[in-house]
């Protein structure tokens, strides 16, 4: 139906063009007026005409004062007989100029052909955009099962990438170095008997560098670099995804040896049968389209297929058995050292000041990944163009890393007074108790300036990276957590909402001691409940409880001990330090945020 509208629009627009033309070439370009021959041999008799010229039956008359007339005689007749009908004197015929022209060969074909021709061209444009519209139609739908991976050329400057470009990552590099030596020298590996991975599964959270990491290895072994989303390949129709599979495969026999990249292989990788009612008929029968494609009776020699997901928990386990996904490797968040050189990377181009610090920014961004890193470089460069400046500077970077964690400054969210008041001791309570006590990072910062949804925040980092936590740890952080809350009720003796999201973390942290981590001292070395996510039409669609309800209270009054624990203990350092925590609030009503090096000389500082 749209390309029926598009050929109509278009037919019709070609027909006005062409009656415009027809129209302006029998125009003339000023209109004469019309007179009858009675009129015409009226004025002959009077001599008021110089010349008559005669064009088929069409007279042009020509006056004498410069003006111009027309007239229609008779076609059975000559002009001499007709005006002498109408009583035209012979004498002043005589004193005229006549002439006889035949009609121009442009007017003649335009006015005798064109109404003939103009019907049938019109007609002609319109099957023929027809039949393009079919036969694009006819088209699409013969390349709707072709695959539509994006095909990365080694020779390809512009899309090279290498294992340089990729900073950290020692480990997952090792792993996949193999597949470029054997990429590139396949007999040495051939003549021992060995045989090459068929698949590589790459894991890791969000923005870690998986699929940099897959270009990567083809530009290292110099191969064609196929790449394609997994949701590319489900379509509502059944068999199409399948069909795009083995299109894929057939495409990279020819460019054999190869890689083909999956990215989010969970689209299609999901368990089978673990929906309600049936699987999704397409989905399944994709994901039995690759199984067979890679380790089949029909084996692909020269195709390493690499994959990435950051859900490896909700994948087939047919997909996961050695002869198809043989190696699994875990892409970790860079440590300080990898976030120095991911920074170094990512500002490789960009101009910085000499007092830049990289190996500060890394320190104060642990958790950060390539992708967090990339995007925080990016924000401090806009907002250096925003402030006219031609350099980025250690300011805009640190800057950023608050708008990255808790968003842009909310300036037009003015705090009353009284409002100000509260917030200021809320975030002294928490930055109080943190400095009070052994188990916690130092504080960085503390704000009462509005971010995102938080009125306040204190900002607090680890001075190395830890990748295990203690129960020591976990308790402190349930005081700092409740430290805001305790200092509002201490000092005001009335709560506000802004330790809503304070209780609701320590709240979640208290029952993963309980539930998860084992860390109770009553219920001892145990989880309670089943997995928390939840697969969208997958495996489970609620918690499993798997304990009764007599546990269940037990579990409740555990957690509440520790938050209870935790608020004694936060209220206890707050009103021993009551004239600390005076002394930090109201700095920060002057100052609005404190730095670390400021916070260092107020807890020193006697009051």
């Amino acid at each position: 139906m749209k390309y029926l509208f598009k050929n109509l629009l278009i037919a019709f627009l070609i027909f006005l063009t062409i009656a415009g033309f027809f129209t302006l070439v029998n125009s003339p370009a000023e209109k004469a007026k019309e007179v009858s021959l009675s009129q015409l041999v009226e004025q002959i008799n009077q001599e008021q005409i110089s010349t008559i010229t005669i064009r088929g039956d069409r007279l042009e008359i020509d006056l004498k004062d410069g003006s111009q007339e027309k007239a229609t005689k008779e076609k059975e007749a000559s002009l001499t007989e007709s005006l002498k009908n109408y009583g035209l004197e012979t004498e002043k015929l005589k004193l005229i100029n006549l002439e006889i022209k035949g009609e121009s060969g442009l007017a003649f074909w335009v006015g005798s052909i064109l109404p003939f021709l103009l019907p049938l061209v019109i007609i002609g444009f319109f099957f023929w955009f027809m039949l393009r519209g079919a036969q694009r139609g006819q088209t699409q739908a013969f390349s709707f099962g072709r695959s539509k991976a994006r095909l990365i050329n080694p020779q390809d400057k512009k899309e090279k990438i290498t294992f340089k470009d990729v900073a950290g990552l020692k480990e997952a590099k090792e792993e996949l170095q193999e597949i470029v030596e054997f990429l590139k020298t396949p007999k040495k590996f051939v003549n021992l008997g060995a045989k090459i991975p068929k698949g590589v599964l790459l894991v890791g959270a969000p923005g870690t560098g998986k699929t940099l990491l897959a270009r990567a290895v083809a530009t290292e072994a110099n191969v064609p670099f196929f790449s394609v989303s997994g949701s590319e390949f489900v379509e509502m129709f059944v068999g199409v995804g399948s069909s795009r599979v083995r299109d894929l495969f057939q495409t990279a026999k020819k460019q054999a040896p190869c890689l083909i990249f999956i990215d989010e292989l969970d689209a299609i990788g999901r368990q089978r049968g673990a929906g309600i009612g049936g699987g999704h008929d397409e989905r399944e029968q994709t994901l039995n389209q690759i199984l067979v494609e890679m380790d089949g009776f029909d084996p692909n020699t020269g195709i390493i297929l690499i994959s990435a997901t950051n859900r490896p928990d909700v994948l087939d386990p047919a997909l996961l058995r050695p002869g198809r996904f043989d190696r699994r490797v875990i892409l970790d968040s860079p440590d300080l050292k990898d976030r120095r050189q991911v920074l170094k990377i990512h500002t490789r181009n960009k101009p910085l000041d000499e007092k830049v610090n990289l190996k500060e920014i890394a320190e104060r961004t642990p958790g950060f990944t390539g992708a967090d890193l990339a995007n925080l470089v990016n924000e401090a460069a806009i907002l250096t163009a925003r402030r006219n400046k031609k350099k980025i500077g250690q300011e805009e970077l640190r800057e950023c890393i608050e708008k990255v964690l808790l968003g842009p400054e909310r300036k037009s969210h003015v705090l009353s007074k009284e409002e100000k008041r509260i917030a200021a001791f809320h975030e002294a309570g928490h930055a109080l108790t943190a400095a009070s006590l052994s188990n916690i990072d130092p504080v960085q910062k503390i704000s009462i300036i509005s971010r995102g949804s938080a009125a306040g925040y204190v900002l607090k980092l680890p001075v190395k990276d830890k990748h295990l936590h203690s129960r020591s740890e976990f308790i402190d952080e349930l005081v700092v957590l409740l430290g805001g809350y305790m200092a509002e009720k201490i000092v005001f003796n009335e709560l506000t909402t802004s330790a809503s999201n304070d209780l609701q973390k320590s709240t979640d942290l208290a029952r993963r001691l309980v539930t998860k981590y084992g860390m109770s001292e009553k219920l001892g070395p145990r989880t309670f409940g089943g997995k928390e996510d939840l697969v969208f039409l997958g495996r489970e669609i609620a918690t499993e409880k798997d304990y009764s309800e007599e546990t269940a209270a037990q579990i409740d009054r555990e957690v509440t001990k520790l938050i209870d624990d935790a608020s004694h203990t936060a209220k206890k350092i707050l009103t021993k330090k009551r004239k600390k925590l005076d002394q930090i609030a109201k700095e920060l009503i002057l100052k609005e945020t404190i730095e670390r090096k400021q916070f260092e000389r107020l807890m020193k500082k006697k009051v």
